[in-house]
């Protein structure tokens, strides 16, 4: 069984930036690893770590 078989959230995260311009994270406004133009929530390395642990499926 995969770690996928156990967590039925879908995390679906956007397309990597090959270079700046990079979008705010929506907590922090620090820059992240995604494109100015992605549409939708972006966060920071660090909030997007935070964020798993308050999300994290419990087993």
């Amino acid at each position: 069984m995969s770690e996928n078989d156990y967590c039925l959230i879908d995390a679906t995260r956007p397309p990597r930036a090959d270079g700046p311009p990079y979008a705010e994270c929506v907590l922090c406004r620090e820059p992240t690893e995604y494109p100015e133009s992605y549409k939708g929530i972006t966060l920071c390395p660090v909030c997007e770590w935070q964020e798993a642990q308050r999300t994290a499926c419990s087993g």
